[in-house]
């Protein structure tokens, strides 16, 4: 699936910088369907009391507990902080965690496309943080409860059939694909045939983020992974050597049949490759010191997606990711990124470049 682009390299920095700007005032006129895993991140605090006498463990004070969307509803907030407007699809268990997790969006995130099927059980990610009176609470424990066995094929079908009837309306659309049995290739290429025979004949970007099989998605228009799960797939250390991530991005490029793939490399920003162009090399935006990562994959696909919808290219798209993700990962827990934040560090960044 096509999208228009400009080739790199980029303009001059003062019109790079309007031209950034002007793309993020106009994320309030799209619209971005979010159809994946939805998972409830639960946040239990405390502060350390003593060390117990029955095993040689922490004993926690405990303080409180908070619920918040993750995977791809963290993805479908990061879309509605930066101001646009999101149609979630996924699956919640009608249980207390699936309660919880939807009564967390707010209003700007439409839930029409929120199903609950019987039997099926909210994937729940419990990170228990613990610390001193006057220091930071650090994870010292995280608590999976997931699924046992995906969707069962009619909930999934029934899944299916109400993604398709609306999806033509989004400007962009991004598959959120944690491995819970929602976000399918299956799934995926019908979503791409709708849209590609859609009456209002829009050429819309679809983006996927498969934390465990990116390699069995091909034809969408972009994915974003990290730099441990394209070692994975392609069985290659990359470490810091630039050519072996060459090779391995333009792997990915041909094996996939998508128009880029960004890259994320941590403390050692993005790798941008597109077909016939020069790969880009965006350093991290910000400090490497980072606070916390969690969530920080779908504020970069979630940036990305948006950026794409509003027309920017797959480098402006990557370069307003870039600043996102060097943004939430300065904040504890799974956050989010306005899109003041975002003026914000397009305005320092480019300051900073000017003054040096």
């Amino acid at each position: 699936m096509q999208v228009p682009r400009t080739p790199n390299p980029p303009p001059a920095d003062r019109d790079r910088q309007a031209r950034l700007l002007a793309l993020v005032d106009t994320f309030a006129q799209r619209r971005v369907a979010v159809v994946g895993d939805v998972v409830a991140d639960e946040f239990l605090t405390g502060q350390i009391s003593r060390v117990s006498r029955e095993a040689p463990v922490l004993i926690l004070r405990y303080h409180s507990t908070t619920i918040v969307p993750g995977g791809g509803g963290n993805a479908a907030n990061n879309v509605a902080a930066l101001g646009g407007h999101v149609d979630l699809y996924g699956l919640v268990g009608a249980d207390e965690a699936g309660r919880a997790v939807t009564k967390a969006f707010p209003r700007t995130v439409r839930l029409s496309g929120v199903m609950r099927p019987e039997g099926f059980r909210t994937p729940t990610k419990t990170r228990v943080l613990a610390g001193g009176i006057h220091s930071a609470k650090q994870q010292i424990v995280r608590i999976d409860r997931e699924p046992s066995d995906p969707p069962p094929a009619p909930a999934l079908q029934a899944f299916t059939d109400k993604v398709l009837a609306t999806i033509d309306r989004a400007d962009a659309v991004l598959l959120s694909d944690y491995g819970y049995g929602v976000v399918t290739p299956l799934l995926a290429e019908a979503i791409v045939h709708r849209l590609a025979s859609s009456a209002r004949r829009r050429q819309v970007p679809v983006l996927v983020d498969s934390r465990y099989n990116l390699g069995a998605f091909s034809d969408v228009t972009a994915c974003t992974p990290n730099q441990p799960e394209v070692e994975q797939l392609l069985g290659v250390r990359i470490n810091d050597d630039l050519d072996v991530l060459e090779r391995a991005g333009r792997t990915l490029l041909r094996r996939l049949r998508m128009n880029a793939v960004l890259v994320t490399r941590g403390s050692h920003g993005m790798s941008l490759f597109e077909p016939k162009l020069p790969t880009v090399h965006i350093p991290i935006f910000g400090s490497d010191e980072i606070a916390d990562v969690t969530g920080a994959g779908d504020t970069v696909m979630a940036t990305m997606a948006l950026a794409l919808a509003a027309g920017a290219t797959f480098y402006e798209a990557a370069r307003l990711a870039n600043y996102a993700g060097g943004i939430v990962v300065m904040k504890r827990g799974t956050a989010t990124v306005s899109a003041d934040e975002l003026r914000q560090a397009i305005q320092s960044d480019h300051a900073g470049q000017a003054g040096s």
